[in-house]
């Protein structure tokens, strides 16, 4: 049963939207379940997380909304400003939606990449633990630090690293900073991680081959039961399509067992996010 983990709706100039700008002509559309149907439902797709795209409550209402009648969406990440002192009301009142699973702040965006670790969130975090919420950790190799010290402080916080934390497969290092990052998060059970976004993150011309090692990397420190395929659709439409990015998942993955399979592409997706 084919689970998609990651991916986003829209529609230009609504709900808070801010991004894709538009000379990222490809995706500076609507985007909503119709589309996502065509492209995904000819492939087995049984369902997805719909994950926030804005920083901005209007957004995460919206998706909510949209997700309450489409049974294509088992569960939504939502977006809610940690840092504000409303938070926890906040995080209360969205809890009740049968459909909300996570909230991610869009780290990679932020000044400080320390943010996610400052204390002055706890009030927020204690509420997101006592509502089963998770957090989607949006973050680069320089967040990685910063979020095994939040891993550590807060065992009891089920956290999942988006998109394998974008590493620098451009740059070819696939040793270094992002390697030991994640393995060193990998090493704390509550923290789960994403095969989704990497196509986005190649140069062009690099070829999916590219990816086999930070893939490979991905599978060896998280297994199948704590790794989730995601599509990172439509943005991934920036650098392929949903089929491609299926197979090629597939394929670098280097699984051959049919369990190890069925969790990569749905079974750790819905035990994460109690679907």
């Amino acid at each position: 049963m084919l689970i998609d983990a990651h991916q986003h709706f829209w529609r230009v100039g609504e709900n808070g939207f801010s991004w894709p700008t538009p000379d990222l002509a490809t995706i500076h559309r609507d985007f909503g379940p119709a589309d996502l149907a065509a492209v995904a439902a000819p492939l087995g797709l049984a369902g997805c997380v719909l994950v926030q795209s804005q920083p901005d409550d209007r957004d995460t209402d919206w998706l909510l909304e949209l997700a309450a009648d489409e049974p294509l969406v088992l569960g939504v990440v939502g977006w809610v400003d940690l840092a504000s002192p409303a938070a926890p009301d906040r995080i209360a009142a969205l809890s009740r939606n049968p459909k909300l699973r996570g909230l991610r702040p869009m780290l990679q965006s932020l000044d400080d990449d320390a943010w996610i670790a400052a204390p002055r969130l706890d009030p927020a975090l204690d509420a997101m633990i006592a509502h089963g919420l998770s957090l989607d950790g949006l973050v680069l190799t320089r967040h990685l630090p910063h979020l095994l010290a939040l891993a550590r402080r807060r065992p009891e916080l089920a956290i999942v690293i988006d998109h394998g934390a974008k590493p620098p497969i451009a740059a070819g290092d696939h040793d270094g900073a992002w390697a030991r990052g994640i393995q060193a998060l990998a090493a704390l059970p509550q923290v789960f991680c994403k095969l989704s976004g990497l196509l986005t993150e190649a140069a062009p011309g690099q070829g999916g081959e590219a990816l086999s090692p930070y893939v490979a990397h991905l599978v060896a420190a998280f297994g199948p039961g704590r790794l989730m395929w995601g599509s990172d659709w439509p943005v991934l439409n920036l650098a392929g399509d949903y089929a491609d990015w299926l197979a090629l998942a597939r394929k670098l993955s280097g699984l051959t067992d049919a369990a190890d399979l069925a969790a990569l592409f749905g079974g750790t997706c819905r035990r994460f996010y109690r679907i």
